[in-house]
């Protein structure tokens, strides 16, 4: 019964990890949605801010990366 129950809170902790995946997506979307705004808006401004979203999408995938880490680790290494 401990088993059982172990691998059923190490299942449910590695699925609440995977959440981090979903912010990710959400989350370089909404930053490539602005910059397309801001670079409908104003053409001229849009290569100088293209670095600035660049490391925005990096940040963002780093997080959802360490999120599918943490769900790895939860699910094979505990």
């Amino acid at each position: 019964m401990e088993g059982e129950l172990a691998l059923l809170g190490k299942y449910i902790g590695a699925g609440l990890a995977a959440f981090g995946l979903g912010g990710a997506g959400i989350g370089v979307g909404n930053i490539v949605g602005n910059f397309l705004a801001g670079a409908l808006r104003n053409p001229s401004a849009a290569p100088g801010q293209t670095a600035n979203l660049f490391v925005g999408i990096a940040f963002a995938e780093a997080l959802g990366i360490f999120s599918f880490l943490i769900a790895l680790l939860l699910m094979f290494a505990v």
